[in-house]
């Protein structure tokens, strides 16, 4: 019955196949067991993977995911268990982790900080656009089920709305302001400032997550340096458009990804095959993702097949086919001209600091 579409007994299917494309705009209420039959990385893409499941209409009690690691014999043959343990001994050595997790090794909490994707851990392919908006958009979910008025509440609150609560700083969380900005080219942009105006990460998430803390959870007196590390966040991420992303954006997101790697690849076609680089509509492609905001579809599209591994020549036949279907770009006429602002910010201080 999902989608109001009456399926037929005989017409029912019982299992369903997929990639992970298929964690990611469907609705699945039907169904009621996930099988992941890869290893999975992190927490957050077996949350996604689930929220297709658990939606509107789900008429289950309970909802079961199961996760497989490989038998002994296929193991001998691809050796994941004993690469992922190799790559776990590594990440051990950087945080300094002794704990265990298969049976016969000592990593156990080096595996879960890379199931969850703690910062540093991962190549950075999570801190990208359509994984972080996953993530704060479950953040949303969660606590607006928990406690409905908050839609209301947090949908009335003024830009500039600033807050603090008390932190226990270390050497990588140090005291400072976390500030939520967009700016002027439509880029959502977090930064965390420490007591001296300095950026203390450029991870996005490592930001998103520093602001994490129980509702119940007191608020405190507002820093005299606050609004300062604000303005100083603000410069910060200015000089970093500039720097790195200009208009494009995060170098780690879609935008500046497709634009960089297209661009590569145009030069090596003038350089190596002259009469190809000579296309009209690859030139135009990569023109348009450079000047226009791309479409939220084609961010998606093009963030999965990047992170799937695309081959320069695929992305760009995907490129043009996506602005040939005027599915790549914002056209001019509907991209929003605005000056930049600050969403929000909290500081992170020592009580009475």
């Amino acid at each position: 019955m999902s989608n109001e579409k009456v399926i037929r007994p005989e017409e029912e299917l019982r299992v369903l196949i997929a990639t992970d494309v298929l964690s990611e705009g469907q609705n699945l209420q039907d169904c009621a067991i996930v099988v992941n039959y890869d290893l999975p990385w992190a927490l957050i893409r077996l949350v996604q993977r689930v929220g297709r499941v658990d939606r509107i209409g789900q008429k289950s009690e309970n909802i079961y995911c199961y996760s497989f690691l490989p038998a002994e014999g296929l193991e001998k043959i691809i050796r994941l268990r004993s690469r992922v343990k190799q790559r776990l001994v590594e990440s051990g050595d950087v945080l300094g982790s002794d704990e265990q997790f298969f049976e016969d090794d000592l990593n156990n909490q080096v595996l879960k900080d890379l199931y969850t994707e703690k910062s540093g851990i991962l190549d950075g392919d999570f801190d990208s656009e359509v994984d972080l908006a996953s993530y704060a958009y479950q953040i949303w979910h969660n606590a607006t089920k928990n406690d409905p008025s908050l839609a209301k509440k947090i949908a009335e609150l003024p830009d500039v709305v600033y807050s603090s609560r008390e932190h226990k700083p270390t050497d990588k969380e140090p005291e400072g302001v976390l500030m939520y900005m967009k700016t002027a080219e439509g880029n959502d942009s977090l930064a965390w400032m420490n007591r001296k105006g300095e950026s203390v990460t450029q991870s996005q998430l490592a930001v998103l997550r520093a602001a994490e803390c129980s509702p119940d959870a007191p608020a405190i007196a507002r820093n005299p340096k606050h609004h300062e590390l604000v303005r100083q966040g603000i410069q910060h991420i200015v000089r970093q458009e500039k720097a790195v992303g200009g208009q494009l954006g995060r170098p780690s997101g879609a935008r500046y990804r497709t634009y960089d790697r297209l661009k590569r690849y145009y030069d090596e076609l003038k350089e190596h095959e002259p009469l190809l680089a000579a296309r009209d509509d690859l030139v135009k492609a990569i023109d348009d993702v450079y000047k226009y905001p791309l479409r939220q579809s084609a961010t998606d599209i093009l963030n999965r097949q990047l992170r799937a591994g695309v081959s320069d020549e695929d992305l760009a036949e995907l490129v043009i086919s996506l602005r040939n279907d005027d599915r790549l770009s914002l056209r001019e006429d509907e991209v929003e001209r605005q000056e930049p602002r600050i969403i929000c910010s909290i500081g992170l201080f020592k009580q009475g600091g």
